[in-house]
């Protein structure tokens, strides 16, 4: 049996599973290792603290990524672009990124998967640069990060061509709503039912692929259950967290673009969390050069083993992995499952 969808015929992938982007750490080996094993693997925006102190552009770590991809994989891939705000190098991206990828054949058959978040939908999809690679024969597709129902409005409007809607349980920057992927999936699905959707936010087994799925979703992206893989570049005292943890082992902190959701810690538990974006702003404002950099060193540090004061991302759905897996064995596991508890739930129809 083979799990087809609107997603998975879009990208030309076996299985409707793609990885998170997971800035700013490095992904390069698991977005590799998903896409050999038949799913949608996806480059994160990467530039941790280190690589900006010693004066690394994350334009060109991106590019340098891109390639260590297709020599390990001849299979569909995807990158991450964050547009926020804060993110200075956004206009490089989407004006260097797309010519880099229309330069090289392989890189032009395979990265077919644009994913902007954090940030305005319509920075990439206004490039003439990535207009031009999608005029030039490219199939890539552009997909935004949609954490609430407004925003999925917005990035309709601004012509994208499918969202991941993520709910308040997934790890990493969430919307100030805190709405739950259960509500807001419908709530999308009943609005833009014919829309290419990728489900993300507390995944991280067959019966919620298989949830999604019925709902109206064509795919689910993974984070959590993907840092607990044996190819993925965190550190094994970071995955070596997820095993033993409970769903309720996280909180809602105030992160670098908004509110976070962190594994409960020395350094979770001593920040808040702002209300709103306009007190975000406001902190923003008052922000030392100091402070962003100890932001960034407290990210790094988790990813790199520091799992007490370092900021160690991570969702609610660590309350349902209960080992580290290979990639492959992770997707097999997880899609096996889905195809029998779908197949059940045919057999409610008379």
């Amino acid at each position: 049996m083979v799990l087809e969808t609107k997603i998975t015929k879009m990208f030309g992938i076996k299985h409707p599973i793609v990885a998170a982007p997971m800035g700013p750490f490095y992904t390069t080996e698991l977005t590799s290792a998903v896409s050999e094993a038949g799913g949608l693997g996806v480059l994160s925006h990467s530039a941790l603290l280190s690589d900006y102190m010693k004066g690394r552009n994350p334009v060109d770590i991106m590019k340098e990524n891109m390639l260590k991809v297709v020599e390990h994989t001849d299979k569909p891939f995807g990158f991450n672009i964050r547009t926020s705000r804060r993110e200075t190098h956004a206009p490089q991206f989407v004006k260097d990124i797309p010519k880099f990828i229309m330069e090289n054949q392989r890189l032009k058959e395979q990265c077919l998967y644009a994913i902007t978040s954090a940030g305005s939908s319509r920075t990439l999809q206004q490039s003439k640069s990535f207009q031009k690679l999608k005029e030039s024969g490219s199939n890539i597709k552009h997909f935004h990060v949609a954490p609430a129902l407004w925003l999925a409005d917005k990035c309709v409007a601004s012509n994208v061509d499918g969202l991941v809607v993520t709910g308040g349980e997934g790890g990493g920057h969430q919307s100030y709503e805190k709405i739950s992927t259960l509500v807001l999936l419908q709530q999308v699905m009943e609005k833009y039912p014919d829309f290419p959707v990728i489900a993300c936010g507390g995944f991280a087994t067959g019966e919620g692929l298989a949830a999604a799925l019925a709902i109206g979703a064509g795919a689910i992206a993974m984070g959590s259950r993907f840092i607990a893989s044996k190819e993925s570049e965190f550190s094994e005292t970071y995955k070596g967290v997820i095993p033993s943890a409970k769903a309720q082992d996280t909180v809602l902190v105030t992160g670098a673009l908004g509110p976070i959701r962190l594994w409960k810690n020395e350094y979770s538990l001593h920040h808040g969390l702002v209300s709103d974006k306009d007190a975000k702003i406001a902190e923003e404002a008052a922000m030392s050069q100091e402070d962003i950099i100890e932001e960034g060193r407290a990210y790094e540090a988790a990813y790199t083993g520091d799992i007490t004061s370092g900021a160690v991302l991570l969702g609610q759905s660590i309350g349902i992995i209960k080992s580290l897996e290979s990639v492959s064995k992770i997707i097999e596991d997880i899609v096996q499952e889905a195809e029998k508890r779908l197949k059940n739930a045919h057999s409610y129809i008379k």
